[in-house]
C-alpha cells in the first residue's frame, strides 16, 4: 500500500468525516466527543455543507470545515487545523458568533436561536494545561452556574497525545490517536476499542490509493504550508516594522498574489473595510 495521506489535512479530513456516505463516521466521533462533555448521544445529524467534487484545493472559496445540525436544531462546526494561525481563541469566538447570529433572520425572535458547538482539532498546543480535550461553556465565576447553554467550544490538541498510553477501552482518545496518524501499528487496537473507526481507516486507505485524491491532497498540503509560511513571515515582519503597519504591508503582498479578501482578513486580522481602503489606495 502507498503511504497513507495525513488525515490532519483538512481536505482529507472532510473527505472522511464530512461526506454523506460517511455521515455515520462523523456521528460516532461526535458522540464520543459529547460523552466526554457529559451530554446525551445524538441519534441523527444533517450535514449542512457535505463534501462534493466542488470542494477542490484549486478553489480558494472551498470550505473544509464540517457543519452539521442535530434533530433538535443544534448547530455543530468541526474544523481541523494543521498549522497555527495564531489568535486562535479570538478567531474561534468570532466564527462561533457568526454561526450563532447567522441563524436569526430579520424580525425573528431571539427564542429561535439554537445552541452552537464549535469543535477545533489542533495539531499544536495553545492552552496552558496537559489536557488534550478542553471544553468551554459560559459560567459564573464563583458559583459555577451556567448563564446560558448556547455556547460550547471544544479544543482538542493532538500535540498533547505524546504522553498518552494506548487505551484499552472505547472513547474519544482512540479517534484522536487515529487522526494524529503517527503510528499505524496501533490501528488494530484502536479498531477493537472503537469499531466505527474501521470505516474511517478504510476510507483513508482508499483515498491514499486514489491518484486523483492524492494529487488534490498534495495541492492542498502545499497551500497550507505556503499559508503557514506567509503568516509566519507576516508576524516576523510585523514585529520589525510595527504590527499595524506590518499587517498592511503583508495584506498588500497577499493582494498582489491574488489571494481573496476573506482569506487575507482571516490571516492578518484586518477588517474588510481596511482591505477595501488599502486596495483603493494602491
Amino acid at each position: 500500500m502507498r503511504d497513507l495521506l495525513d488525515p490532519k489535512n483538512d481536505f482529507v479530513f472532510k473527505r472522511i468525516f464530512g461526506s454523506e456516505e460517511n455521515k455515520d463516521i462523523l456521528l460516532a466521533f461526535l458522540n464520543r466527543t459529547f460523552m466526554e462533555a457529559g451530554e446525551p448521544p445524538l441519534t441523527e445529524i444533517v450535514l449542512m455543507n457535505p463534501y462534493t467534487d466542488k470542494d477542490s484545493p484549486r478553489d480558494k472559496q472551498s470550505i473544509f470545515d464540517i457543519q452539521a445540525k442535530t434533530a433538535e436544531g443544534k448547530l455543530i462546526n468541526v474544523e481541523m487545523q494543521l498549522f497555527n494561525k495564531y489568535d486562535n481563541e479570538k478567531r474561534t469566538l468570532y466564527y462561533w458568533s457568526k454561526q450563532y447570529a447567522g441563524q436569526l433572520e430579520e424580525g425573528h425572535s431571539y427564542k429561535k436561536l439554537r445552541k452552537c458547538v464549535t469543535i477545533n482539532i489542533l495539531n499544536f498546543s495553545i492552552l496552558p494545561n496537559d489536557r488534550y480535550h478542553n471544553i468551554f461553556h459560559l459560567r459564573e465565576d464563583h458559583s459555577g452556574i451556567t448563564l446560558i447553554d448556547d455556547i460550547e467550544i471544544h479544543i482538542m490538541e493532538l500535540s498533547k497525545l505524546n504522553l498518552q498510553h494506548i487505551p484499552n477501552e472505547g472513547g474519544l482518545l482512540n479517534w484522536l490517536l487515529f487522526l494524529k496518524s503517527e503510528d499505524t501499528t496501533n490501528w488494530e487496537v484502536l479498531r477493537v476499542n472503537e469499531p466505527a473507526l474501521s470505516k474511517a481507516m478504510t476510507a483513508l486507505e482508499y483515498l491514499s490509493q486514489n491518484a486523483e485524491a492524492r494529487r488534490m491532497y498534495e495541492m492542498r498540503q502545499k497551500a497550507l504550508h505556503d499559508e503557514a509560511s506567509m503568516l509566519e513571515g507576516a508576524r516576523a515582519e510585523g514585529e520589525s516594522i510595527g504590527l499595524a503597519k506590518g499587517m498592511l504591508v503583508i495584506a498588500q503582498n497577499m493582494m498582489n498574489k491574488g489571494m481573496d479578501f476573506p482569506t487575507i482578513a482571516e490571516l492578518t486580522g484586518l477588517s474588510m473595510e481596511q482591505l477595501d481602503k488599502l486596495k483603493q489606495k494602491h
